[in-house]
Parts: structure tokens; sequence; C-alpha cells
């Protein structure tokens, strides 16, 4: 009985693989073998677009310089940038633009702060408390003697809390209200999707629908779904990978686990002008696994492409993919 391909053996070949496209066109007798490969186990094309992401990433951090350090891109605890990690962000490295404002907002009530599609923003409040405005987002901030309010209105924000136990932190999104003395978490509010919390380092209360009703408590990696049904607001923990994989957007990246291809293609609609789409319902099922820049969804299409021998056709502000025929 033959034995089983281990996942790192997968790996390795499929970095081999990459390293040979970077370099050329395939032969015939080559996009044969490659084919077959691919062909052979259900995880090589994972593991081919997990390759072709990191080379893809290699080239933007090249163009950086030899000052470039990826260590400085590891999931950070904080969403506090240093003014390194913000000019590099800026020079191209992170996929999105980043507009810090001048710290310290004023306290007059209704403060607006909002992103353009494909803008990252890093707000710093008054009192130390940090804000990261993911794409087309829109805040308002209040702040007065006995509270510290943010209403998020639309989008995504990551929200780094500093520590005052005279003013709690409130966070308002869709009629609900979440109250912290000192946490960091993300809520996401998008059109035809619930309200989506995620507490990474902390502790977050979610008041409840009901009066009657205790609040919901989330702590560190705990993610909450708000849902207007009584009793509907149950947390669930996740593993710290998956937390990572879900702030990524902090580091202009996307990541992504098994979600499909047309899931892909609407997360990079949130992000860029041009958009991907995909004339095949088959294709548009395959899974996708790997880190890409979020405002290169031509880059990911190619990956796409050659990992499932796609047909790749770009017609202005559209990435079409398509299956190949067989006379192709």
């Amino acid at each position: 009985m033959a034995q089983r391909e281990s996942s790192r053996d997968i790996d390795q070949t499929a970095s081999d693989w990459t390293a040979r496209l970077d370099r050329g066109p395939l032969s015939a007798e080559e996009e044969h073998a490659f084919q077959a490969w691919l062909a052979g186990d259900p995880r090589r094309k994972g593991a081919m677009l997990r390759a072709r992401a990191m080379a893809m990433m290699s080239e933007s951090a090249q163009a950086l310089g030899d000052g470039f350090d990826p260590a400085d891109f590891a999931a950070p605890k904080v969403a506090r940038l240093s003014r390194r990690q913000a000019l590099i962000w800026g020079g191209g490295a992170a996929a999105a633009s980043l507009a810090a404002l001048a710290v310290g907002l004023p306290a007059a009530a209704g403060t607006v702060i909002s992103t353009e599609r494909g803008e990252i923003r890093l707000a710093p409040l008054k009192d130390g408390s940090t804000v990261l405005l993911n794409t087309e987002t829109r805040i308002r901030v209040r702040y007065d003697k006995g509270r510290r309010i943010v209403a998020l209105l639309e989008g995504e924000a990551y929200f780094s809390v500093a520590r005052d136990d005279r003013r709690p932190f409130i966070v308002q999104v869709d009629g609900r209200r979440l109250s912290t003395a000192q946490a960091n978490f993300r809520v996401r509010k998008l059109e035809r999707a619930p309200v989506d919390v995620l507490v990474n380092q902390g502790l977050v209360e979610v008041a409840p629908t009901l009066v009657s009703a205790q609040p919901v408590r989330l702590a560190d990696n705990t993610r909450l779904m708000l849902s207007d049904r009584p009793g509907g607001d149950r947390p669930r923990a996740v593993a710290p990978e998956v937390v990572t994989r879900e702030l990524a957007w902090r580091e202009g990246k996307l990541a992504f686990e098994g979600e499909t291809l047309s899931q892909a293609a609407e997360v990079f609609a949130r992000y860029s002008d041009t958009r991907i789409q995909i004339g095949d319902p088959v294709l548009a099922r395959e899974p996708v696994t790997g880190l890409f820049a979020a405002n290169d969804p031509v880059g990911f299409s190619r990956a796409i492409a050659r990992v499932f021998d796609a047909r790749l056709e770009q017609r202005g502000d559209t990435v079409v993919l398509s299956t190949r025929s067989v006379a192709e």
C-alpha cells in the first residue's frame, strides 16, 4: 500500500512548482506533469494557492528594499501602528492606503470619520484609544464627562480601548450596545449580514435585547453574531488562527481558508473597483486558501487561473474567470 503523501511534502512540491512557474512558461511535458500532480490529491490545489500567494507577497516585499522586515507584519496584539509600519503601509506593502488622523479628536457630538473603498484609516482618540477603520466604513464619535461613545454606522472597525474606569467605552451598532473598560475587538456591519463581533483581548459586554435578560460577556478569542431574536446571542470560542485570519485586513491582506471562489470574489469587491466575475458555477464553488493583497484582485485571479487551469480575461474593470474548453 502506497504511503500517503504528507502535508509538508505537498507544500514543498507546491513551492518547487511555484519557483518553476516564475522562471517562465512550462513546456508541454512540464504542463502535463503539473496538471497531473494537481489532480492527484485534493490538498494540492490549496497548497499551490498558498505557495503562489507567498510568492506574490515576497515580490511586494522585495520592492520595499533591504529595510523591509517581515516581522513588522506579524499579527499584532493591538492595532497601534509604529511610524515605521505606517510608512511601509503607505509605500505599498499593504494593499489598502492608510491615512492617520491628528491625535485628539474634538469632543463635539457627532464627529464623523469615514474611509473610501480600499482605504484603511487609523483614528487615535483623545483618551489614548484607537479605532482602525476598514474599507468603506463610517463611525461617529462622541465623548463627554461620563461616557466614551462610538457609533458604527457601516463597515468594519477594530477598537483598541485605553482603560478609563470613570468612563465606559461604548460601541453602538444597529440599536445594540457593546461596552468595555479595556479591550481589543472588531465589529463588522455589512449589508445582508448579521453584525459580527470578535474579541481578541479583554472583556466586552453586549447588552441584551430584553430588559430582564443578562448581558452577554465576550472574552479573549470569542465571536458573536448579533441577533434580534430573544436568546439569539450565543458567543462561541474561536481558535487564535481564525482570529488572525479575520483581522488580516489590518495589514492590507485577505486570508482565506476554504472559502469558495465566489465568496472570495465578494470579499475582494469591498476593496477594489476591479470586479472578479466567474463564468462557471463549478469553478465558483472551488475552495480558496491563502493570504493575498487586498488591492490586487488581478494578481489573485492569475493565481486562481494557474492553479485551477482556468481562462482569465480582463475586460476593463472586470476580470473574468472561466473554465477552459476541451479544445484549449
